[in-house]
């Protein structure tokens, strides 16, 4: 859920550390921090609060050139938001600081056992334990070798770099006997004045990978950190580490030590699809991405009226699906329920990823999983995965990033095609999931020859770029009207039926998430047994009318809130009409779905960005969750 990066090269390397720190900024911004050698002394900067505090640190300090670096923005796990909390992290000795982003989760009985040690602890982090475990373990290396500790060798040190070669295989050693002794998550990126023209690095279920470019590397926990340098990248597995340096690599087991040779991937996308490009917020150009994002999730997928998903075809037809995802992937696997058992005649459950995990699930005979990640980290998907894999089912996973976890481990793998998302509010992933679950089910009616309407939903989805990209304009308009009238609401009910029930929880997630204003989705139906005892005129409803089999059980639930004074949002199919005062119209198609989500996108980003919020950045938040 934090940002790391490191860099080993030609160019001055804390300029471009804080550069890649401010592409990273999504993933964690309670605080940031760098480090770097200065004339082989290890400096560290750090600061609270956002990145362009620790810019007019960095800007302050003299001679920042030097060509290795490593930094972190932060999202905080153990310890308050504050500049001794933030990373990087040095060892009591000064002899190395790291970035971590992750959870040691028996950091406390480490930590006992280098107290009792005498080592010192200036922070509340499960980071700062690991450096100095990773000190103490280099400490008992250089010992038996040369007689001395860092300690004493540290002048040697300074004076003599050249040396450095001498040393890196003690530090490799200690990192990886620290490294094996501590649980839970990881990706940690080290520097050391040791191994001055050199960085270590190493993952755990958490993303890690490797830039590589001419005469230079970079480490990162996400692509756009390096993009405008390169575009291949070495993907770390769980139990492998990394030695870099500007000229080279070295992939090894943390457990044997063995060599591994790993495959260059080139990201098919640059620092442009990254950028805001005049948007005020990475949250409305990735709105206003989507009608792209609809037509390119369908390229490949469909030909001569036919699904193809040759991902799946060597995997049986499942007797049963079970969905297993996090937030608004869940709410993606919630509302293609209703298609898979429409279209596909195919029993669907759907479960909570974190829940699943701690159950003893009983799983169906010839039951296929399917994981939904935007970024193929989320650790308790990965869990799930990990499970399911053990236990011999096969896994289907839907994921937006090309080599993430998920995609690597799933039994087999289908892209959404989206494309980078930087806001930490979900958007268009969301809709790209929403198309890939479409097309499985519709798949699945293909391939057990029912008579499923496969032609007539493949021409909705054709229509739907033109309709999104023409209604989009307006809709921001009323999304803005909407905001500007209920910005006084400290509560809302999102409600919808059917498909739009799993949409009405993710229009209340989202409003959540961005203004801070409470939220609660719910099907239509069940408002009269409970909810409906708080509706009053400060507590409005948004409600999702699409005009289905549902409607008129909908229409009957508007009135009920209305007929005690609550007020109401309504989002209608043009054609349709209802007795409210504040309709939302959207364009008529037969997948209503796919406009309605834009516009409770949008409601929630004016509303958020009316009250003065921080849209790409929600307080408490991060990208890409890769703890428990």
């Amino acid at each position: 859920m934090c940002g790391v990066i490191g860099y080993c090269g030609h160019r001055p390397a804390v300029p471009l550390v804080l550069e890649g720190l401010k592409r990273l900024e999504y993933r964690g911004y309670d605080s940031a921090g760098l480090a770097f050698l200065q004339v082989n002394k290890l400096e560290v900067i750090r600061s609270a609060g956002k990145l362009c505090n620790l810019e007019e640190k960095v800007a302050k300090t003299a001679n920042t050139f030097a060509p290795v670096s490593i930094g972190h923005t932060r999202w905080a796990t153990h310890g308050l938001p504050v500049e001794k909390n933030s990373h990087p992290h040095k060892s009591n000795n000064n002899a190395l600081a790291i970035v971590h982003n992750g959870i040691i989760e028996n950091f406390q009985e480490l930590k006992d056992e280098l107290l009792k040690k005498g080592y010192v602890f200036y922070s509340d982090t499960d980071t700062e334990v690991l450096a100095n475990l990773i000190a103490d373990e280099l400490d008992c290396l250089l010992q038996a070798k040369f007689s001395k500790n860092y300690a004493e060798l540290q002048t040697e040190i300074e004076h003599t770099p050249q040396l450095s070669a001498q040393y890196l295989p003690y530090v490799e050693e200690a990192f990886c006997n620290a490294i094996k002794k501590a649980y839970g998550a990881y990706a940690v990126v080290l520097l050391s004045p040791l191994i001055p023209r050199h960085i270590l690095a190493a993952r755990l279920s958490a993303p890690l990978l490797l830039g590589i470019g001419i005469e230079e590397h970079f480490i990162a926990s996400d692509v756009p950190a390096f993009l405008p340098y390169t575009r291949d990248v070495v993907f770390l597995d769980d139990n492998e580490f990394v030695t870099m340096s500007a000229g080279s690599y070295e992939v090894k087991n943390i457990y044997s030590g063995e060599k591994i040779a790993k495959t260059v991937h080139h990201i098919p996308w640059d620092l442009q699809g990254a950028a805001k490009d005049g948007y005020k917020h990475f949250m409305l150009k990735e709105i206003m991405e989507q009608p792209r994002v609809l037509q390119e999730c369908l390229v490949g997928r469909v030909q001569d009226d036919l699904v193809c998903l040759p991902e799946l075809d060597t995997l049986p037809v499942p007797d049963s699906i079970r969905i297993i995802a996090c937030g608004t992937s869940y709410n993606a696997g919630l509302w293609s329920q209703y298609y898979l058992e429409q279209f596909a005649e195919i029993p669907v459950t759907v479960e909570i990823a974190s829940e699943f995990r701690y159950r003893k699930p009983i799983l169906n005979k010839n039951e296929l999983i399917v994981v939904i990640s935007q970024s193929g980290e989320t650790a308790d998907t990965l869990g799930a995965l990990r499970l399911c894999r053990e236990k011999g089912y096969p896994v289907l996973g839907i994921c937006n990033v090309l080599g993430s976890s998920v995609a690597r481990e799933a039994s087999a793998s289908v892209y959404t095609q989206a494309g980078p998302e930087i806001s930490v509010a979900s958007t268009k992933a969301m809709l790209s999931q929403m198309v890939v679950l479409l097309l499985l089910a519709l798949y699945y009616g293909q391939r057990k020859k029912l008579a499923c309407p496969v032609k007539e939903i493949l021409h909705e989805l054709r229509a739907l770029p033109d309709i999104l990209e023409r209604a989009l304009p307006a809709m921001r308009e009323r999304a803005k009207e909407l905001a500007l009238q209920y910005a006084f609401a400290k509560s809302f009910f999102y409600l919808g039926r059917g498909t739009g029930y799993s949409l009405a929880l993710e229009g209340a997630l989202k409003l959540k998430e961005l203004s801070y204003i409470h939220a609660e989705g719910y099907a239509t139906g069940e408002i009269k047994h409970g909810p409906i005892a708080l509706i009053e005129p400060d507590f409005p409803t948004f409600a999702l009318a699409f005009d289905d089999d549902n409607f008129s059980k909908v229409r009957s639930g508007i009135l009920e809130i209305k007929s005690r004074q609550g007020r109401v949002i309504s989002v209608l199919q043009e054609g349709t009409s209802l007795e409210n005062d504040d309709i939302w119209y959207i364009p008529k198609t037969n997948l209503p779905e796919f406009l309605a989500l834009p516009a409770m996108q949008l409601f929630s980003y004016e509303m958020a960005d009316y009250l003065g919020k921080d849209v790409d950045q929600p307080r408490n938040l991060a990208k890409s969750v890769t703890v428990e």
